[in-house]
């Protein structure tokens, strides 16, 4: 991917990952800004239009959490949460309020800048779905427009429940969403604290369109937290 003109706001209240984070970005071509605070974030994010966010969560004037939510009143760019912060609630509570990823304190370069590919990858997915109306990625395609998949050039039949599951997963790809996040879209909120009928859902559809269900290569388990389609 081409990152010669991808601009990186990092919201990081300390000067040590700060320093870590510009000067490994900028040697793979990332033009980085930075802000110290959530107000101030919010204040960069409107004034330089980034292509992708990464936010501490632990910031000197409001919680990380409480940012993501405002970000996602006015923007659906990338944000990617760097946290010291481990536990799977912690995780589920930044992806619900609006994170496309989680990446934990201390953290390697590499993968971060995994992270960032798939996330500005998702970004551009969008963007292609929004003017074509369909989905395409190592052999399965999903056509928007007429809710068909395809594997391989081979239509797939899904229940209408099925569909809407991988829909979701495809207006979404790259991201990770959340047991609560999938629950309360696809079934509704009465239903979000009933994750058994998304496992039995993901098991069904894995089933149909992955060659090995057991070892996915499209839906990804994220462990205690949710799914991800790959890209």
């Amino acid at each position: 991917m081409d990152t010669a003109e991808t601009v990186i706001l990092v919201i990081e209240d300390d000067p040590h990952i700060r320093k870590f984070l510009k000067t490994g970005l900028a040697t793979h071509n990332f033009k980085i800004f930075e802000a110290t605070t959530g107000r101030a974030g919010a204040t960069e994010a409107l004034d330089r239009k980034p292509d992708l966010i990464i936010l501490d969560l632990g910031l000197p004037d409001m919680d990380g959490v409480q940012v993501v939510r405002e970000l996602r009143q006015w923007t659906a760019l990338p944000i990617i949460i760097l946290s010291a912060r481990s536990t799977e609630q912690s995780k589920i509570e930044a992806l619900d309020a609006g994170a496309d990823d989680y990446l934990i304190k201390p953290f390697s370069l590499g993968e971060l800048l995994a992270r960032i590919r798939v996330a500005l990858r998702h970004a551009v997915s969008t963007r292609e779905q929004d003017q074509s109306g369909s989905f395409e990625h190592e052999g399965l395609k999903v056509d928007l427009i007429n809710r068909a998949v395809y594997i391989d050039g081979q239509e797939i039949h899904l229940t209408p429940i099925q569909y809407r599951l991988l829909a979701m997963m495809v207006r979404n790809a790259g991201r990770v969403l959340t047991h609560h996040q999938i629950l309360k879209e696809i079934w509704g909120p009465t239903f979000t604290d009933n994750a058994h009928y998304l496992r039995i859902y993901m098991s069904q559809l894995r089933q149909k369109i992955e060659s090995d269900p057991a070892q996915p290569k499209y839906l990804l388990t994220e462990s205690g937290v949710g799914y991800r389609l790959k890209v």
